[in-house]
């Protein structure tokens, strides 16, 4: 279920997080950052599970 939330969240952001939050993002900076600490965020949920 967390899981799950974190991915709907992650998906919003990514998506839609430079309309509702007003930053202006012409590199792709701010989604790269997004889509990396996701990344690390799942190696790291799957370190510590195992």
């Amino acid at each position: 279920m967390i899981v799950g939330i974190a991915s709907l969240i992650f998906i919003a952001l990514f998506g839609w997080g430079s309309d509702y939050f007003g930053w202006a993002d012409p590199n792709g900076k701010i989604q790269l950052a997004l889509a990396t600490s996701f990344v690390l965020g799942i190696l790291a949920g799957y370190k510590s599970a195992g």
